[in-house]
C-alpha cells in the first residue's frame, strides 16, 4: 500500500512553461488513497519488466540514483522526489510533449515467505477530461462544465521494484499517451530496456521464429502459404504445450528438416547480432509473453481480394492446385459449425 506520495506539476519546458514542486507531502484521506493506488496500478496488466541503464556508469541514471537513494533512507523520499520531477522537466525537448502532475509514490510491500519487497510508483497525468458538476440551487439544479483527471486509463508510469537493483533494479513501464514522442518516457527520462528474464527469451525466440517463417523460408525454400500457417500454428501450439523451452527439441518437433532446422540457425544468430541482444536456448516459457506473441501469428491465406482462408489445424486437410479455371485450395472437413 502507498505510505507516502508526493506531487509535482511539471511542465513543458521548451514551451516556456513552469515546474512546480510541492513543499510537503500529501496526505489523502483513505478513500482517496484507494482510489489512487487502484488508478495507478490498474494500467500494469503486463509481466514485460524492464531495467534502467546507462551509456557509463548505472549511477549515472537520473531516476536509478534517486529511487536507489529513497530506498536505501525514506527519508529522502521528498528531496529525491523534487530531482526526479527536475530530471523529467529538465529532458523535455518536444513542443507536443503534454504538461502534467508527476505522483510519486512509496509503497510499502507485503510480506511473503518472510520477504518483503518495496516498490516506488513514478505516474504522470497529462490529459485532462471535461466532466458535469451538478449541484442544488434552491428549488433547481445548476450544472457546471470543468475539466479533470479522467480515472479509466493512466497517462503514463512506472513501477520501481527494490530487488536486482545490481542491474538496474526490476521496473514495469507504461506509456499510453505518447504525444509524438515515442522516446520521452521510456528513454529520455527512465533510460530502460527489457530485462533479459522468461519473458523476454519467450517474446523474443516468438519473433524471430515468425519473421524467419513468413520472410527468409519462402526466399531459400519451396514453401506455400499454407506450409507457413502450419509452421505458425506448430510453433505456438509448442509454446502453450511445453513449461520449458528446448531450442533442439523445438526444432527438430517444429521445423523437423534439417536444412531448414540449419537455415533458421544461421538466421537467428544474424538477428542476435542486428538487434544487439542474446536469446537463451533453455529458458522457462512464460505464459503471458506466448499469448501476447499468438495474437500476430494469424494464419491466414489471403486470395486476391475473394476469399482469406483461417488455418488452424491439420495442413493435410488442405490440398493446393491449378487446373483451366486458375489456381485453387481444396479444403477437407467433417462438419459446418
Amino acid at each position: 500500500m502507498i505510505s507516502k506520495i508526493i506531487i509535482h506539476k511539471v511542465g513543458n519546458k521548451i514551451n516556456q512553461e513552469s515546474l512546480v514542486l510541492s513543499q510537503e507531502e500529501y496526505q489523502p484521506e483513505e478513500g482517496m488513497l484507494e482510489l489512487l493506488e487502484d488508478f495507478f496500478l490498474k494500467a500494469f496488466k503486463s509481466e514485460e519488466q524492464f531495467q534502467f541503464y546507462s551509456d557509463t556508469y548505472l549511477v549515472n541514471n537520473p531516476v536509478f540514483s534517486s529511487v536507489s537513494e529513497i530506498f536505501e533512507d525514506p527519508a529522502k523520499f521528498r528531496y529525491e522526489s523534487e530531482n526526479i520531477a527536475e530530471h523529467l522537466y529538465d529532458i523535455t525537448e518536444n513542443p507536443r510533449v503534454q504538461p502534467g502532475e508527476l505522483f510519486i509514490c512509496y509503497f510499502e510491500g507485503e510480506e511473503t515467505d518472510g520477504i518483503k519487497i518495496d516498490s516506488i510508483g513514478i505516474f504522470k497525468t497529462e490529459s485532462k477530461n471535461p466532466f458535469l458538476k451538478i449541484s442544488p440551487q434552491g428549488e433547481t439544479f445548476e450544472i457546471e462544465k470543468d475539466y479533470g483527471i479522467g480515472l479509466t486509463k493512466l497517462d503514463k508510469g512506472c513501477i520501481i521494484y527494490n530487488n536486482f537493483k545490481e542491474s538496474g533494479y526490476a521496473v514495469s513501464v507504461v506509456d499510453n499517451n505518447k504525444n509524438g514522442d515515442m522516446y520521452y518516457w521510456f528513454e529520455d527520462f527512465l533510460k530502460v530496456k527489457q530485462r533479459d528474464d522468461e519473458y523476454f527469451h519467450t517474446q523474443e525466440t516468438l519473433s524471430v521464429y515468425k519473421e524467419f517463417i513468413t520472410k527468409q523460408l519462402p526466399q531459400e525454400f519451396e514453401t506455400t502459404k499454407a506450409d507457413q500457417a502450419e509452421f505458425l500454428n506448430k510453433s505456438i501450439e509448442f509454446f502453450k504445450e511445453k513449461e520449458q523451452f528446448d531450442y533442439d527439441e523445438f526444432t527438430k518437433e517444429v521445423l523437423r528438416d534439417e536444412n531448414v532446422i540449419e537455415s533458421f540457425g544461421n538466421f537467428k544468430s544474424d538477428y542476435e547480432q542486428e538487434m544487439q541482444v542474446s536469446i537463451s536456448e533453455d529458458f522457462a516459457i512464460n505464459e503471458s509473453a506466448v499469448k501476447k506473441q499468438s495474437r500476430g501469428f494469424k494464419s491466414i491465406i489471403k486470395l486476391d481480394k475473394n476469399f482469406s482462408i483461417y488455418v488452424h489445424g491439420d495442413r493435410k486437410m488442405i490440398e493446393q492446385g491449378q487446373d483451366e479455371n486458375g489456381k485453387y485450395y481444396r479444403l477437407y472437413f467433417e462438419k459446418e459449425q
